[in-house]
């Protein structure tokens, strides 16, 4: 690769594996990638999902030594993107003291009543708060000992810097912050987890750069020690970033494990269901404050495309075009395979119901699936709306937003055009373009409007009054069948 010019490296530490991009925001592009997977810790009981946080730094300090091989010198800046909601518990020296428990972890779902009841709101059992009241309630000698609670994005900030801080917007999900203030919450606070308050790590603001790299990571990476490090932020509010949603009127769906369906807001939206998260984004709008970010969460997307995928035996390019020539009747599937966030069941199960001779066909159990994830996708961009974000358009990301039938469905279930977005790894070149945005002192939406750009033409709901009222009838038995799960 030739030329001199400045470059920003962007980290998305996620749950499968690390990615690393390398952008030259004067060119808009991404110059080098790299990637290094990992999996959960296994033989753990049912709700329980958890990683050593150890796992993260090997897998950066991996990445990030092949993206940048012989370029550590133009790097100017480094952002980190991480999953969300984990809680990574630190004691004396910052030693762990027990692996991370991860977002998709709903083993607190006890505590996450609890606390729901005490603050009179929903605190869904995948955020962190409900994590850190199960820790110090079912782990006492593992709590008495902690000193400093982070998120996973916080943990590799600190490997990198050698500080302890965050930022706005993943803190947001945590469950004890306020995302109207911005501030944390000081009852939540409390409520989580005895001696919270004092453990938790203080806010640094997303527009500026964070801290520098430390001697010891710089030497780990083969960078330059003294290089800004910006805030960072959760994997949605980078991909908020990197998909352009930065601005108000720009929907972004990602999907992967889970989806997400998300938008830029001026202003605090508050779902009085708690179904779609306040959130803060970690960019700032116009007054340079950090934005608001209103997102939908669902934890089963690919789950049931894999397991399809792997009963089969066959493809998903082969299974996709089965799906698009199947007859399908009144099929349904409820997927919520992992028990599910949105709706805030994390003990659902899933179901299969409709079924006719020949319902078990490959094709038709495919489209079922396809076409389940999308209902509950639709059912929370109509609450969406409801609080007044209006999409105009979606742009899809993330690797199963190739599939062209599932953007025919997902178009037509959301009621708007879909279009694709080239850039799949929008989480990590967000990154980027945060620290870019930070180092510059430029408005992040300016930057990041300049690598937008579409895999093709907008795909447009369908016309076929038959599969409108046929995706209608489902979309009313999903919320009978999510009803009927609420039900004790």
């Amino acid at each position: 690769m030739s030329g001199d010019g400045d470059l920003f490296l962007g980290v998305d530490v996620g749950t499968q594996s690390t990615k690393a991009v390398l952008v030259d925001v004067d060119s808009g592009s991404v110059v080098a990638r790299a990637a290094r997977s990992y999996d959960l810790i296994g033989g753990l009981p049912a709700g329980h999902a958890e990683q050593h946080p150890g796992t993260w730094t090997e897998a950066v300090i991996a990445a990030v030594r092949e993206v940048s091989l012989g370029l550590g010198p133009r790097i100017r800046g480094v952002g980190v993107s991480g999953q969300q909601h984990g809680a990574v518990l630190l004691g004396a020296g910052d030693e762990v003291l027990r692996p991370a428990k991860l977002w998709c972890d709903t083993s607190a779902a006890e505590e996450a009543a609890a606390l729901s009841a005490e603050l009179g709101r929903a605190i869904p059992a995948g955020f962190t708060a409900p994590k850190l009241r199960w820790s110090a309630e079912r782990e006492p000698a593992v709590w008495a000992r902690v000193q400093r609670v982070l998120l996973p994005h916080d943990y590799i900030n600190l490997f990198l810097t050698g500080e302890f801080f965050t930022e706005v917007g993943d803190a947001s999900g945590t469950g004890y912050l306020d995302p109207a203030s911005g501030s944390y919450d000081a009852e939540a606070v409390e409520r989580s987890a005895p001696g919270l308050a004092d453990l938790l790590p203080p806010l640094r603001s997303c527009a500026a750069p964070a801290g520098e790299l430390s001697g010891a990571a710089a030497a780990a990476l083969g960078l330059e020690a003294g290089t800004p490090v910006s805030a960072g932020g959760g994997d949605n509010m980078m991909s908020a970033i990197g998909a352009g949603a930065t601005r108000p009127g720009v929907s972004v769906c990602s999907l992967g494990t889970s989806a997400t369906v998300f938008a830029f807001a001026a202003e605090p939206a508050v779902d009085p269901g708690g179904d779609i998260a306040s959130f803060r984004a970690s960019s700032a709008g116009d007054d340079g404050v950090a934005g608001h970010l209103p997102l939908l969460c669902v934890m089963n997307c690919t789950e049931p495309l894999e397991d399809l995928r792997a009963l089969t035996g066959k493809g998903h390019d082969e299974l996709t075009e089965l799906a698009r020539t199947a007859s399908m009747g009144e099929e349904l599937l409820v997927p919520f395979f992992m028990g599910e966030r949105v709706p805030n069941l994390p003990d659902a199960t899933a179901t299969l119901s409709g079924l006719r001779p020949g319902s078990l066909s490959p094709g038709i159990l495919y489209r079922a699936a396809l076409e389940g994830v999308a209902l509950n996708l639709a059912s929370g961009v109509e609450r969406m709306r409801r609080m007044g974000i209006e999409p105009e358009e979606v742009r899809l990301v993330g690797g199963a937003a190739r599939n062209p039938l599932w953007q025919e469905i997902l178009a037509t279930t959301f009621g708007v055009p879909v279009r694709v977005l080239v850039e799949t790894e929008t989480a990590a070149v967000g990154a980027a373009l945060q620290v870019a945005a930070a180092v510059r002192d430029e408005p992040v939406d300016r930057i990041a409007q300049g690598f937008v750009a579409y895999g093709g033409a907008a795909v447009e709901p369908s016309a076929d009054g038959e599969t409108v009222e046929r995706l209608a009838r489902l979309a009313g038995r999903l919320a009978g069948a999510v009803a009927a799960q609420r039900t004790p």
